[in-house]
């Protein structure tokens, strides 16, 4: 039996042919997944949005609001505090309390850049331009030494009224709302904040809660030094074992 001989051109071209059909078919096999999205390295995003939701979120709230830490969408907030203190703070984090660090440099996984970005995104989404122009607005970080015997006098003048004279809390009137104000002066409580958290919180207050601000209700807003010493007072009744004597269960 003869067999036909293909010249060597010719069977190059089907080999050739061949080839190309297989690579062609591999990429249309049935249920081979084709190629996705190309995903940034984490050190690549820039976006604000990306950044938060990653990164500050779970405790800040979705929108910068309705965490368990302070509220970033407040304005007075951030008229206080200014953009160079939130970058310090999201790089370095509150040593201690349970505010990480978020840098690199701090051995977390942001970028500078990223920090920036998040700080000034804050700034550029919550911020209100020129909100307390005019005012003589207390210091973000304290100046003053503080006095704990005028705090807690202080603190009876522009506090009491909702969180108890001794600051154990107390059930709201009808013009603040119904419901009960818990203590401040809990000792877990004030183990998990730092002073710089309660200053903070006395300057710009919780509005999702009802607090106001340092202006108060009262008839003159508080001084820096009531501010300070108020905080003095508070940290006074932290305890070197908070928590104990623990409850006795049944």
């Amino acid at each position: 039996m003869r067999l036909a001989l293909l010249s060597f051109p010719s069977f190059y071209a089907w080999v050739l042919t061949g080839v190309v059909a297989a690579l062609v078919g591999c990429g249309h096999i049935p249920g081979r997944p084709g190629p996705g999205p190309e995903v940034s390295r984490p050190e690549a995003v820039l976006d604000f949005a990306t950044l938060y939701k990653a990164n500050c979120a779970a405790c800040h709230g979705e929108d910068g609001r309705g965490g368990a830490a302070i509220a970033l969408a407040n304005p007075v907030y951030l008229a206080i505090a200014g953009e160079d203190n939130l970058r310090e703070i999201t790089a370095k984090g509150v040593s201690g309390k349970l505010m990480p660090p978020f840098a690199k440099s701090a051995g977390a996984m942001l970028t500078d850049q990223q920090v920036e970005v998040l700080a000034h995104g804050m700034m550029g989404k919550w911020s209100k331009p020129n909100l307390l122009a005019g005012l003589s607005i207390p210091q973000y970080k304290p100046t003053l030494a503080g006095d704990s015997a005028r705090g807690q006098q202080a603190f009876g003048i522009y506090c009491a009224r909702c969180h108890g004279v001794a600051g154990e809390g107390t059930t709201r009137d009808a013009k603040n709302g119904t419901g009960k104000v818990g203590s401040i002066v809990n000792g877990s409580y004030l183990a998990l904040i730092s002073d710089q958290g309660l200053r903070s919180i006395v300057i710009a207050g919780l509005p999702d809660e009802g607090m106001p601000d340092w202006r108060t209700d009262a008839a003159q807003p508080m001084t820096d030094q009531q501010i300070t010493d108020v905080i003095a007072w508070l940290a006074s009744k932290r305890t070197s074992n908070p928590g104990q004597p623990y409850p006795t269960g049944q």
